[in-house]
């Protein structure tokens, strides 16, 4: 394994003196629920040299710590500290920031790396419980290769960072870096969240509680990617479509398959059949009306719950598909117009119909699926010296969250990639599927990147 060596531990804070003016940033409801935990993102470059020759790693770091400041002026929230599960002030406390040194070439390290051995180039843990409240909500680790590549890795705090926040933040701070301007054209939606979704003085713990123990669970998880290219999208698609499903889309295809595949590894390391629910996290920032921009920080997003009683012998994937489609379509502007008029009671209310739900079946296998296909554009993200040639976000470790796929698009290929984390022993089982291989390809990390 590389040696990741630390070299350097700073604090990035504001350029501007005058946040501190600023008026405590207002927690949404949905921000209180979610339980704190850092997100995970890691671009890897393999040309950082601009066009002037004369660029060297020092001129590169100064470059992304400047911007930095320049982007935390606009996204001040990201600087400062939770306090009381309420409110982000302290805006001047600023964002942990390292740089480190890897003592190998970058097509090397990725050669002979394993998804979770990713996690070396991170500034913190991720995807696991913070006991510590008033942690950090964003930390940087700027990793430099011999070659000359760079690893950038961000763990941001769910807290407030959902991964349409994480889009505009990075398309900001990118655009900063690369002297762009990247002035916010309406300030007066970027804390829109608490206006929907009006925090409450005081979350019940019991709770509190419930939501965390749905995230977070004991037991050992393994993160592994595939590939379905276009051919096996459509293949799926087609076998998914039904009389209730006429139109499925590559979301609902691929997520009936895996869900399906997932079950059956669970149920063969298992030796019992449990039931199962599928969610998918849903950006509700186009679904409102007006629709909201992609900086509207904030947890701006829900969850559909999609039960299934895996029982039978026999996992229809028609029936799989359209119970995601159902799902889905439930979040529908009548559905949207509720929280805008009522959002606590309304989202509490469904929040006691879910735990209800586990409380009443017992062992419930939970799923969760989010996509970042079409619009985060997290492979445009360029500093200056081009797009990453690859991107993603690590494995998990032990206790993690829950059992989580992210789609995402592979560059301008009409391919999709699946970064499914599961429980270990399930995970040994669907890598070896030979039903689930016919359409998912593994793809490991060194297959993905072109130096």
């Amino acid at each position: 394994m590389a040696e990741v060596r630390i070299t350097s531990r700073q604090t990035v804070k504001p350029s501007s003196q005058e946040l501190n003016l600023l008026r405590p940033f207002k927690l949404s409801f949905v921000d209180q629920l979610i339980p704190p935990c850092y997100t995970p993102f890691i671009f890897f470059y393999t040309q950082t040299q601009s066009s002037d020759s004369s660029s060297n790693s020092a001129q590169i770091l100064a470059q992304m710590k400047r911007s930095l400041s320049e982007t935390l002026n606009q996204f001040y929230p990201l600087s400062g500290r939770p306090r009381d599960n309420l409110c982000i002030d302290s805006y001047e406390e600023g964002v942990p920031y390292i740089e480190a040194r890897v003592n190998c070439c970058l097509s090397d390290y990725l050669l002979n790396v394993e998804i979770e051995e990713l996690n070396q180039l991170l500034p913190c843990e991720p995807f696991c419980y913070l006991p510590d409240p008033t942690a950090p909500l964003l930390s940087v680790q700027v990793n430099t290769f011999d070659c000359g590549g760079i690893a950038l890795a961000v763990c941001a705090s769910h807290k407030i960072v959902d991964a349409s926040t994480a889009s505009a933040f990075f398309r900001s701070w990118s655009a900063f870096s690369r002297g762009s301007n990247s002035k916010i054209p309406r300030p007066d939606l970027f804390t829109v969240s608490s206006q929907l979704f009006p925090p409450m003085d005081r979350i019940p713990q019991n709770t509190l509680s419930l939501v965390k123990s749905i995230w977070f669970n004991e037991g050992r998880r393994k993160t592994r990617t595939f590939v379905f290219d276009e051919k096996s999208i459509d293949t799926l698609k087609s076998r998914v479509k039904s009389k209730s499903l006429e139109h499925p889309t590559r979301v609902q295809a691929l997520t009936a398959f895996i869900w399906k595949y997932a079950m059956l590894a669970s149920r063969s390391a298992s030796g019992i059949s449990k039931p199962s629910v599928c969610s998918h996290a849903v950006n509700l920032r186009r679904r409102l009306e007006p629709q909201l921009p992609d900086y509207s920080v904030g947890n701006v997003f829900w969850y559909t719950v999609s039960p299934y009683n895996s029982a039978d012998n026999d996992i229809e994937l028609q029936n799989l598909a359209y119970i995601v489609k159902e799902g889905l379509e439930a979040l529908n502007k009548d559905y949207l117009d509720c929280p805008q008029n009522g959002g606590v009671k309304f989202i509490s209310e469904k929040l006691n119909d879910l735990f209800a739900k586990f409380a009443s079946e017992g062992d419930i296998e939970f799923y969760a699926f989010t996509s970042w296909l079409n619009f985060f554009g997290f492979h445009e993200v360029d500093f200056g010296w081009g797009e990453p040639s690859l991107h993603g976000t690590p494995g998990v470790v032990s206790p993690a969250i829950f059992n989580l796929t992210i789609f995402k698009e592979i560059g301008q290929h009409k391919e999709i990639e699946a970064w499914i984390t599961l429980e270990e022993k399930n995970m040994a089982i669907l890598e070896n599927d030979p039903e689930f291989l016919e359409f998912a390809s593994p793809n490991p990390l060194s297959d993905k990147i072109k130096i």
